[in-house]
């Protein structure tokens, strides 16, 4: 690990001698470990110049990723503590909503996946608001795969009525769903804006909260504005 991190010091190279030098190694070892590390694809040697491999490459994307994701782990966390409800993040990617992070507590639980979330994204606030971010023929796409059918009294029917009820949310304002994919549930999403990404961060409130339910969502979507920039480059993990 100190070879590596010495060759990651050096952006233009640098030889075994030096790197032995830096990583506190014996030549000889500093040899062996540079040429295990370069045939295993994280080093490459050019010229007598060792340099970052492939390999180290994707640790390195790998680790960017896991701190992308802590970042956007804490913010749920924080909105869960100040507002008091539960948070989630969602994206769709690759033509699946996929619902990536979760902030409850024991006393505020989030809402039990009973019904696949992935095939159920027009019963539920988060696939609501992912799907009202695509266009026409993603949406269509999505719901040839995944019709819209009643999983509780509330929801939506079918796929005309969705269709109309998506092209009739207003851009940026939360979506709102009551009992539609569980009964005694209420939830809200807020979409988010990532470059090409649609994603959004949503809460969910039990049923007889309803009166609070609109106001919680502008709170979220208030607390989301602070922080939104210093999450720009996380909110697309």
């Amino acid at each position: 690990m100190r070879l590596l991190e010495s060759v990651a010091r050096h952006e233009h190279g640098a030889p075994a001698k030096q790197l032995a030098r830096e990583a506190g190694l014996a030549l000889p070892t500093a040899y062996h470990l540079l040429r295990t590390l370069a045939h295993e694809g994280y080093l490459r040697r050019e010229k007598g110049l060792f340099f970052l491999g492939e390999a180290a490459e994707r640790l390195s994307s790998s680790g960017a990723q896991q701190k992308r994701r802590s970042a956007v782990a804490d913010a749920l966390a924080h909105w869960r503590d100040s507002i008091g409800v539960p948070v989630y993040y969602a994206v769709y990617r690759d033509g699946e909503i996929e619902v990536q992070c979760v902030a409850d507590t024991p006393g505020n639980p989030a809402v039990e996946e009973w019904a696949d979330f992935r095939e159920t994204g027009h019963a539920h606030a988060i696939g609501q608001c992912l799907l009202s971010q695509l266009d026409e023929e993603a949406r269509r796409d999505h719901l040839d795969r995944y019709p819209a059918q009643s999983i509780t009294p509330y929801t939506v029917r079918d796929d005309r009525t969705l269709l109309r009820r998506l092209e009739s949310t207003r851009r940026m304002q939360p979506v709102l769903e009551r009992q539609e994919y569980a009964l005694g549930t209420m939830c809200a999403a807020i979409p988010i804006t990532a470059g090409t990404t649609a994603a959004t961060i949503a809460l969910s409130l039990p049923a007889h909260h309803v009166d609070r339910l609109l106001p919680t969502a502008r709170r979220l979507q208030s607390e989301i504005g602070r922080l939104l920039g210093t999450l720009s480059l996380s909110i697309s993990i």
